[in-house]
């Protein structure tokens, strides 16, 4: 196994709500289908690619939708959650 699958994406995702400010999903049947997401990506391509978007499994064209998405910042400020829903704004 390489070090990239070693990775909790777990904590990886709990990490990354805590150090932006964001929670996530309340929903555990949810979270956990989206932390499978992730987990099967990062097996499947050897990154966190964002489990609710299409991938060019290339992590250069990539590198725009992995987790968190350059996205998912604004997503949250202006919807309240990222496209996915992984990530939550506070409120």
């Amino acid at each position: 196994m390489s070090e990239t699958q070693r990775i909790d994406v777990s904590r990886f995702v709990r990490n990354v709500a805590t150090k932006k400010g964001w929670v996530l999903n309340q929903d555990p049947d949810f979270l956990a289908s989206l932390i499978e997401g992730l987990e099967a990506n990062l097996l499947r391509l050897g990154y966190l690619q964002c489990p609710c978007r299409l991938s060019w499994d290339d992590p250069k064209k990539d590198k725009d939708i992995i987790c968190p998405c350059i996205y998912a910042g604004e997503d949250i400020a202006q919807y309240g959650h990222c496209f996915c829903s992984l990530y939550l704004s506070e409120e």
